[in-house]
């Protein structure tokens, strides 16, 4: 198993390219470092770093564990502040924002994983609209922000963004409707047809509206509702349709409730953002919990501050 202790050696050396430059950052003989680096190379059977009259520099395997070595010692620290935090604190408050999806169908399941870890923790969660999201974010209201709605981001040049999830929009009828049996519908095929839809003004009401613009379509609506389970309700009792997310009816459509039908002829995608404010999403408890998220999403980059 790899010591800590000479890995942070091993990183010194590789950084200083020298024995003798750092033994004096580590206030250490240079045979103590030399004897570390040794002890290391024969742990792994393998050589670290090529010894010239300059210096050091390190081989092929000295550069390889040189990344992970530099991951390896942040996580240790990380995980040391994470810590020391909860040691030193009655509690520790994460503030989440989430539009509506989010913070219904998917949220559940990362903060029980991350209360699963940190039990001492406490955590609010905020369901709102995703300007109203970004704004508390810039108000240094929340600690991170998941959001699916279309965002000017030029009107929030203090936040940053990371793309989590390019999310399907999905048609869903209940088994009343005469589509139930169906296994594709064109765009057209919308035009009058009933509809429950977000209330106007939503970010998802603005998008689909253009949508349906686009194409010269225009539904029947028949409610406007604020809930994406109120809206699931209607479709599920009625001879309605609605426009949703596909994470969002995943369980009906399992269990049979709900059928799911294509558009062969428009993709209808919205892209799942994770958004925080740099200068103020600095805690180690912040990114405790976005390792959580990135498990969900493994090409995910955390942000780095």
């Amino acid at each position: 198993m790899l010591d800590l202790y000479k890995l942070s050696i091993f990183l010194q050396v590789a950084e200083q390219g020298s024995f003798s430059r750092a033994a004096e950052h580590l206030y250490m003989t240079q045979s103590g470092v030399s004897q570390h680096i040794q002890e290391l190379e024969a742990g792994l059977g393998v050589r670290l770093f090529l010894r010239e009259r300059r210096g050091v520099t390190p081989t092929a395997s000295g550069h390889l564990l040189l990344d992970y070595a530099t991951t390896i010692l942040s996580l240790a620290s990380e995980a040391e502040a994470v810590v020391a935090d909860l040691a030193h604190s009655d509690q520790i408050h994460l503030n989440i924002g989430a539009t509506p999806g989010v913070s219904a169908y998917l949220l559940p399941e990362w903060l029980d994983q991350f209360q699963r870890s940190y039990p001492d923790l406490s955590i609010s969660v905020q369901t709102a609209t995703t300007e109203h999201v970004a704004h508390e974010l810039i108000r240094d209201q929340l600690n991170l922000g998941f959001m699916e709605g279309e965002l000017d981001e030029s009107r929030y040049a203090g936040l940053e963004y990371v793309n989590l999830q390019d999310v399907e929009q999905v048609i869903v009828v209940g088994h009343t409707h005469t589509w139930w049996d169906h296994k594709s519908v064109k765009m057209a095929d919308l035009h009058e047809q009933a509809l429950v839809i977000r209330q106007a003004h939503s970010q998802t009401r603005e998008w689909l509206d253009q949508i349906f613009q686009q194409h010269g379509i225009q539904p029947r609506i028949v409610a406007e509702l604020d809930n994406l389970e109120s809206i699931k309700r209607m479709v599920l009792n009625g001879r309605c349709f609605a426009i949703m997310p596909e994470y969002a009816v995943r369980h009906e459509q399992e269990l049979g409730l709900m059928h799911v039908i294509p558009v062969r002829d428009h993709t209808m995608q919205r892209t799942l953002k994770l958004a925080w404010k740099r200068s103020t999403s600095r805690s180690p408890v912040v990114r405790a919990f976005l390792r959580i998220v990135q498990k969900q999403f493994p090409p995910m980059q955390l942000p780095t501050y």
